[in-house]
């Protein structure tokens, strides 16, 4: 039962965050609101796994 897949639902929660940005604050909110995402997310990747590897976010077909 803890088959969950995390990153869909982060990622439909990150765009709901941005789109609220772009709709009520305008493009510089949106900018801001995305950039400050990207650095909590390379923060929270190198707290939870000590280094920067972004390898694992790519889908491989095998």
């Amino acid at each position: 039962m803890n088959n969950t897949h995390w990153m869909p639902i982060v990622g439909m929660a990150a765009g709901i965050v941005l789109g609220l940005a772009g709709a009520f604050g305008g493009l510089g909110a949106f900018l801001l609101v995305l950039v400050l995402g990207a650095v909590g997310f390379l923060v929270g990747r190198i707290a939870e796994t000590g280094e920067v590897n972004l390898s694992g976010l790519t889908v491989r077909r095998k």
